[in-house]
């Protein structure tokens, strides 16, 4: 601590004019005050303190320094917060007019930001002649009071009632956060009714952080606001009642202050965010299903942007959700559909939803691709209609699906028909060879056998479990099987359809597809080719050329064949749809006058995978 006599050249006549009740104390026994005392000459420069002074102040200011005239204090305030400027306060006042003063109340901000109210006592020091030539400061801090309660409208009772019919959970506390009041919203969210003034910082019965971690109540958003003295905005946690139910809210601490700037303490408001976690839960899981989708589910606005695509979408058109988002719908919509866009958007607006809607769109390579359409009004929280979501499946392969069963229904309607054609064509047959009744009886019955077992061929085996298993033959004997029915021998004692070449083993849907087509080919000769004579014959010629497998089917020895001109029968679509379709082959036809030449080429590596 500085003193006066060390301060003697630069104040020479000042020592002899002070209080010698201040100036005569040794500095050891002026420390032992429990007060702060300092002393300024007339220019207001501080020219002895004591230790109280320096800790009251929070800082040691230099003895006779100009720059810390009149108080050794960081700032000073008044008691509504208003700054009081050194030059302006009680000590320069004391020295301006010479007049003490008594228990005069000021703010005293440290350096560290903290803040004190000081009572300060100041009385002139006068010469002989009645000048003032200085002033001691005797000053204390102010008693601790009781904190104020919340009062909105500076009355009680009415802010008590506010507080209590407030629909959101508000409760109150001290400076050390024990709780002061609350209202009934938040007693109905903690489920439980605290103690006034013993319970602290939140009035549930356990609190948790959002990830279910336990949150002790000292370290809650309340405890946090009042440590660091200043408001907290929307810091989530969870309260758990004495049933168990928890509660998640977000909390609003804001730290209360007087008019010095003392921390008196804190009003919370809690916010019930349980419907809010439940709609996010919804909407997380909605989103899971919608990515997860095979289907293709997108939304877009009501200009036709695409605003959101899930990884369905990007499987079936190709796009990634970075390439989509953003575009317009149209980069899907074939060019020559544009139209049908701006009906869409039409019933949408009008709050329309479209159903199963069929047709073409266009993936990124530039494919079609048939697909149902589903498309629903999407709408904001208000209930405006802001877009439209919809859900793209692919219905290529029903399409195709629908083509097959078709077909097949078709070639079921011809094979029965054929049937009839063939029993007769088998009977007339017979009849030439025949001498006897019995004799035809016995061939119609051979031959419709052999015919049974070459349909045989075409169907698959089941299991005793119904499961099924494929069913495995060799061409050759496919060729025998299905034209035994006719393999009678000719005037020149040969068989009526011969078998030659390589053969080779097939299995599964190759039983069938080659069955369906030998079957097709054997019962038009006997309709119409060399098998309709009893002079007729085939040649079937199998052989490999190269990576080809080629089976050439010759008819010879029939009636003379007439070009059917460019008319596709059920025999052309069935080798189109069979062959280049399902077997990746190709199929030609020649009508000699001689008799018919089919020609059918198949990849090897087809017939065996």
């Amino acid at each position: 601590m500085g003193s006066l006599t060390e301060r003697t050249d630069a104040l020479p006549h000042f020592q002899t004019l002070l209080d010698e009740r201040v100036l005569d104390l040794p500095d050891r026994l002026l420390d032992l005050l429990p007060v702060g005392v300092y002393v300024c000459d007339r220019a207001g420069l501080i020219i002895r303190y004591n230790r109280a002074a320096a800790e009251l102040w929070g800082c040691s200011p230099t003895i006779g320094d100009p720059t810390a005239r009149f108080c050794g204090s960081y700032r000073l305030y008044r008691l509504d917060g208003g700054p009081v400027p050194h030059a302006k306060c009680p000590m320069a006042d004391v020295l301006a007019s010479g007049q003490g003063l008594r228990d005069q109340e000021i703010a005293i901000e440290r350096p560290d930001g903290t803040r004190i109210i000081a009572l300060v006592n100041i009385e002139a020091i006068k010469d002989s002649s009645d000048r003032v030539v200085g002033a001691v400061n005797v000053f204390r801090k102010r008693p601790e009071q009781q904190p104020p309660q919340l009062h909105l409208n500076k009355r009680e009772r009415d802010s008590d009632q506010l507080l209590r019919a407030l629909p959101t959970a508000v409760y109150t506390t001290d400076a050390a956060g024990r709780i002061t009041s609350y209202n009934d919203a938040a007693a109905e969210l903690w489920g439980v009714h605290p103690d006034i003034g013993k319970s602290e910082f939140c009035g549930s019965w356990k609190l948790y952080w959002p990830d279910g971690t336990p949150l002790p109540h000292d370290e809650c958003p309340m405890a946090l606001a009042l440590k660091e003295k200043r408001p907290i905005s929307g810091m989530e946690a969870i309260a758990e009642r004495p049933d168990g139910t928890r509660i998640p809210f977000m909390a609003y601490p804001t730290p209360l202050f007087d008019a010095s700037g003392a921390l008196t303490g804190a009003v919370n408001m809690l916010v019930d965010i349980t419907e809010r976690r439940q709609a996010e839960v919804a909407s997380q899981r909605l989103a899971a299903i919608v990515e997860s989708s095979e289907d293709a589910v997108l939304t877009k606005d009501l200009n036709g942007i695409i605003m959101s695509w899930n990884q369905g979408a990007e499987r079936l058109f190709g796009y990634t959700a970075e390439e989509a988002i953003g575009k317009p719908v149209t980069i899907l919509i074939p060019t020559d559909r544009h139209d049908e866009e701006a009906g869409i958007l039409a019933r949408i607006r009008r709050g329309e939803r479209i159903d199963h809607y069929e047709t073409i769109r266009r993936r990124k390579d530039g494919s079609g691709i048939d697909i149902s359409l589903t498309v629903s009004p999407l709408k904001n929280s208000k209930g405006t209609i802001i877009g439209a979501s919809k859900i793209a499946r692919d219905i290529g392969e029903r399409r195709r699906a629908q083509k097959q069963q078709h077909l097949l229904l078709r070639e079921m309607d011809h094979r029965v028909k054929n049937l009839f054609a063939l029993s007769s064509s088998v009977v007339t047959l017979s009849a030439y060879s025949a001498k006897t009744p019995e004799e035809l009886a016995s061939a119609v019955q051979g031959r419709l056998a052999a015919l049974s077992r070459a349909h045989a061929l075409t169907l698959p085996k089941a299991y005793e479990t119904g499961g099924r298993t494929e069913t495995s033959t060799t061409l050759h004997a496919l060729i025998e099987t299905i034209s035994s029915p006719y393999n009678d021998r000719t005037g020149q004692n040969r068989a009526r359809v011969a078998v030659s070449g390589s053969d080779i083993p097939i299995v599964g849907e190759l039983v069938t597809n080659f069955a369906l087509l030998l079957h097709e080919f054997a019962t038009n000769a006997a309709k119409y080719g060399a098998l309709s004579t009893p002079a007729g014959y085939v040649d079937v010629e199998c052989s490999e050329d190269n990576d080809l497998f080629v089976l050439t089917w010759k008819e010879r020895g029939g009636p003379r064949v007439e070009h059917p001109g460019n008319g596709e029968g059920f025999g052309t679509l069935l080798g189109h749809a069979t062959v280049k379709e399902q077997l990746g082959g190709e199929i030609s036809r020649d009508w000699n006058p001689e008799g018919l030449k089919i020609r059918l080429s198949i990849a090897r590596e087809r017939l065996t995978a």
